[in-house]
């Protein structure tokens, strides 16, 4: 923010918040309440085929191969993309809140957590 001798205030990079945009090919009424990036898309995109992958996998071999992994509970193939999922956010969390936004390597570590997850817990 800069105050001008004026008394006039200028709000750098927000002047164009409250402005009507106009609608694109992809822009719904009833998401508007969400900023829709194609990064956020790509996430909610990626989670449908995480879920669609489990179905098939599910369909292909039923059962879910419960096992003891390393903290000696039985989980299935369901727990164990539960948990990759919600690491991965913790992780990204803390990667934004320790090193800054350079996030591909935080995803490289969460892809390799998961891959943990599922071969050893």
């Amino acid at each position: 923010m800069i105050i001008k001798p004026t008394n006039e205030v200028l709000l750098l990079g927000w002047e164009s918040v409250a402005e009507s945009q106009k609608k694109g090919f992809l822009d719904f009424d009833f998401i508007t309440w969400m900023a829709w990036t194609w990064q956020t898309a790509a996430f909610f995109g990626f989670i449908a085929l995480c879920l669609i992958a489990m179905v098939i996998w599910e369909k292909k071999d039923p059962g879910g191969n419960p096992r003891r992994g390393i903290l000696g509970l039985d989980t299935t193939r369901g727990d164990r993309l539960f948990i990759s999922l919600l690491s991965s956010a913790f992780i990204h969390l803390a990667w934004l809140g320790i090193v800054g936004t350079l996030l591909w390597i935080g995803t490289i570590i969460s892809f390799l957590f998961a891959i943990f997850v599922f071969r050893y817990f």
